[in-house]
């Protein structure tokens, strides 16, 4: 891919530019590791010992969720308790072995209650076995990134091989938030399922305006940890934190922090044309190019914002379907990679058969030499 700046791209791209800052004051927190991501872009606002592996206990559930949901297996489909999915230690839903359950019920009891024996019956229904389930969490860690991560079960239970990162988790619940069922179960703060009733730990979602949910977490070697998530006036903040003893009062915090210094930028609109490429043998002689997605981002005041446009090829050849990608925007801030978004034709634009390219102008051609 060729790498187009704005000087080059004059007249047929326009530049954009938003403003950019530094934010002060930044909170003291009790956790061992802490981030702070804008969930839009990815971008971390805070960091302390961000990538140190830590024990995350049930926040793993996270993780355990996000597979299930993305196995192919309905939420409407009835799991029948096999016996080694019971009795295990800590937190439980208290299944019984042959009882009946809608896998739905058990996500519920997976990240509302915490159970970890609805863990272990979600695992091995929707991976065939547990240790089979494990390896797919493994593999989706491996898919969203994340370095410093390892599972070696799916509830969370301290284990050699189990541990991420603080900024590893951000990662996770940026993509828990992009599924809409579980950010729909993650969120909630109580139901009623068949006869049992969930209530949500995560007590943020009644102490703080905004909350999202997403999950807690604690065994005595782990400590405290915390994924949350909040969304106020078009910016929604990821907030992590391992080995927090005042876990609550971090991310009331950090939430507060970023919410005061950062505040909703839209970067890109779905269908918005931002320029015109050229279009050798069509129809029409320019092609519209729009971008694809919605794009806000969490910036300060005076943060600057700089959109770089990479094309695929500067002039583009008909025939050009519509949606075709033709490049793709960088945004930078800082002078760092905030993110990219695609560009993509924003006409069909058919060949010309009469013109000199055409296959009709070429007998049309033949046949004047005649």
């Amino acid at each position: 891919m060729k790498r187009l700046f704005s000087a080059i791209l004059a007249g047929a791209l326009l530049l954009c530019q938003l403003p950019r800052a530094r934010a002060a004051g930044v909170p003291g927190i009790s956790a061992a590791s802490a981030v702070l991501m804008d969930a839009d872009t990815g971008r971390v606002l805070y960091e302390k010992d961000s990538r140190t592996r830590r024990l995350i206990a049930s926040t793993t559930k996270l993780m355990t969720a996000l597979v299930a949901l993305e196995s192919g297996h309905g939420l409407e489909e009835v799991v029948t308790i096999d016996r080694a999915w019971t009795g295990v230690e800590g937190s439980s839903i208290y299944l019984r072995p042959g009882e009946k359950i809608t896998l739905e019920s058990l996500l519920y009891g997976l990240l509302l209650r915490s159970g970890n024996d609805a863990a272990l019956a979600v695992a091995g229904y929707c991976g065939g076995t547990v240790e089979k389930f494990v390896a797919q969490m493994n593999a989706k860690a491996r898919e969203l990134g994340m370095a410093d991560t390892s599972f070696a079960n799916p509830n969370g239970l301290d284990a050699e091989k189990h541990y991420s990162s603080a900024w590893d988790m951000a990662l996770l619940a940026r993509a828990c938030l992009k599924n809409k069922e579980l950010a729909k179960i993650a969120a909630t703060r109580s139901i009623t399922l068949g006869t049992r009733t969930f209530t949500n730990h995560n007590k943020l979602l009644w102490r703080y305006e905004g909350c999202v949910g997403l999950k807690t977490g604690y065994t005595e070697k782990a400590g405290r940890t915390l994924v949350s998530a909040a969304r106020r006036d078009g910016v929604t903040l990821v907030c992590v934190t391992l080995n927090a003893p005042s876990d609550w009062s971090d991310h009331t915090a950090l939430f507060d922090w970023g919410f005061t210094n950062y505040k909703a930028a839209p970067l890109a609109c779905a269908g918005e044309t931002v320029g015109r490429l050229p279009v050798f043998g069509g129809l029409c002689p320019v092609c519209p190019v729009e971008t694809t997605e919605n794009l806000v981002a969490a910036l300060s005041p005076d943060e600057r914002v700089e959109a770089v446009y990479e094309l695929v090829k500067p002039v583009l050849s008909a025939p050009v379907s519509y949606g075709t990608r033709v490049g793709e925007i960088v945004y930078y801030v800082n002078g760092s990679e905030l993110l990219r978004t695609p560009l993509a034709a924003g006409a069909g634009i058919p060949c010309d058969l009469t013109g000199p390219s055409g296959w009709l102008g070429g007998i049309l051609d033949r046949i004047a030499g005649l």
